[in-house]
This record gives structure tokens, C-alpha cells and sequence, in this order.
């Protein structure tokens, strides 16, 4: 039944306690530090550059005193499309990527060439860069620290009439609501299973697999829709108004120690954008 236990594969919208550095950590820094590192993801073109990156990325989960068997769980359902990608990019790009980079393998007109070998590298390593930095920064930090800081971050766009506080909570509610679904999807499936449904097999039959998925989707779009009015219902009977008005039983105080965080995360990016790796 490990093919219905989509929650455990799920990481991105959760928080895992563990009293670390991280998770003491003012949320407004802490969301500061999670942009550079990805800024730093998306500008790093290189394999030593990107081995850099999964060091530092390792080090952020080390701090956070997350397991990284938990941290990098998000990768077995994305794995059979990440091999696709590396097989898309293999086979069609050719020597129109890089034409005066060295071919290493030729067969027909299907030709490999050592850059872009090395894309197809760089790409997967991106992809657990950002697997891990978005996963750590969830694990780490609380719903309604999130909420807090980034409203507290968008607060100087409120002159140009930009709703902050709305902006923060829409997008906690659809961070949040990713482990929800996953759930959902996991309760359909053993339901679906349980009255004689064919919804196991093998992962990489692609085809098969969506067709299988097709029953739940129905139900899994209403189920989103009941919680969403549920949500609106709920904070309707809260006479919630927005963000106008509203007071603060607690307010975010950084320290030093704190905004130590973004400083490391910045200074590495800039380290990282001007070290001269050619590999």
C-alpha cells in the first residue's frame, strides 16, 4: 500500500518542531535568507557551483536539526519526472545548446555534448536545491509566523495600496493547504482500492497511472472547494474584515542574531555569483 501513502512523500507546507536555531528564528529574516538562497539556486550555472549550493543546502537542514531523509522525501514522486527531463534535454538539444562544446556520445542524429551533460546535472541539482531550501523553510516556520512576516515584509507597498495582510494569509492558506490535499488524495485512493479499484502498479507507466488517477479527481476538486468554504465560513463567523484595523497580541522583534541569517545567505550569493568555477 506504499503506492497510496502520499502524505509521507510530502514535505512542503508542513512544520516539524524540533527547537533548532532556524525555528527561533524572526519569521521576516528567515523568509529574507530563504530568497537569497534561491536567488542563488536560479544564478548558479555550474556543477561546482551547484555542489557548493547542495553543501550549504545541507548545512541549513543540519541547523534545523531535520533529518535529511525527511527533507529530501519530496523527491520520489518527482523523480520519474525528473529522468524525463534529463532524457528530453539529452536527446533534443543537441549541439544547439552550446555548438562548440565537445560531443562525448553520437548515435543517429541523436548527439550528446559535454554542456549538455552538464545541464542535465545542473538541472537536477537545482531541483533538490530548491526541494530542500523550501522545505526547511516550511518545516521551520509556523503558520501564522509566516503570515506575520511576510505581511510585515510587503507593509512598505501599502501606500501603493498593495493588501499585505491579504496577500500574506492567501498565500499561507495555499501553502498550507498542500499537505491537506495530500491527504485527501491518499483517502480517496485507499477508498477507491478498498471497493475493487486498479490504482496501484507501477510508477513509471505514466499513462496508466493517469488514467488511474482520473476516478479521484472529481471528488479531490470538491473536496478542496468544501474546505475552502469552510475556511470563508469559519472566518466569516470571526468577523474577520482584512487587514485594516487590526491589532497585534504579539509583535515581531528581530535581533542581531537573528539578521545574522540573511547576511550569511547574501554574502554567499555574492561569493558564489563572482567565483570563477568553469566546470
Amino acid at each position: 500500500m506504499s503506492e497510496f501513502e502520499l502524505l509521507r512523500n510530502i514535505t512542503i507546507g508542513q512544520y516539524l518542531p524540533t527547537g533548532s536555531y532556524l525555528h527561533r528564528l524572526d519569521p521576516r529574516p528567515k523568509i529574507i535568507a530563504a530568497l537569497l538562497l534561491t536567488a542563488a539556486v536560479s544564478f548558479a550555472p555550474t556543477i561546482l557551483g551547484n555542489a557548493c549550493l547542495l553543501a550549504a543546502c545541507a548545512l541549513v537542514v543540519r541547523l534545523g536539526r531535520i533529518p535529511f531523509g525527511y527533507a529530501l522525501r519530496g523527491l520520489v514522486p518527482a523523480v520519474p519526472f525528473l529522468v524525463i527531463l534529463a532524457v528530453l534535454q539529452l536527446v533534443f538539444y543537441g549541439r544547439n545548446y552550446d555548438p562548440a562544446s565537445p560531443v562525448i556520445f553520437q548515435w543517429g542524429w541523436i548527439v550528446v555534448t559535454a554542456a549538455v551533460g552538464r545541464l542535465v546535472v545542473v538541472s537536477a541539482a537545482r531541483f533538490v536545491e530548491l526541494l530542500m531550501v523550501t522545505s526547511v523553510f516550511t518545516l521551520s516556520t509556523r503558520t501564522t509566523e509566516l503570515t506575520l512576516g511576510v505581511e510585515s515584509l510587503l507593509r512598505p507597498l501599502r501606500p501603493l495600496r498593495v493588501p499585505a495582510h491579504e496577500l500574506a494569509l492567501v498565500a499561507t492558506i495555499a501553502l498550507r493547504f498542500v499537505p491537506t490535499l495530500a491527504l485527501e488524495a491518499e483517502r480517496l485512493l485507499r477508498a477507491q482500492a478498498s471497493r475493487g479499484g486498479s490504482l496501484g502498479g507501477r510508477r513509471w507507466n505514466f499513462v496508466a497511472a493517469a488514467r488511474r488517477l482520473l476516478p479521484i479527481l472529481v471528488p479531490l476538486f470538491t473536496f478542496a472547494l468544501t474546505r475552502a468554504e469552510e475556511l470563508i465560513v469559519a472566518m466569516e463567523a470571526r468577523a474577520y474584515t482584512g487587514g485594516g484595523g487590526r491589532t497585534r497580541y504579539s509583535v515581531l522583534q528581530g535581533t542581531l542574531r537573528d539578521w545574522l541569517a540573511p547576511a550569511v545567505a547574501l554574502i554567499f550569493l555574492i561569493v558564489l555569483l563572482r567565483a570563477p568555477f568553469a566546470f
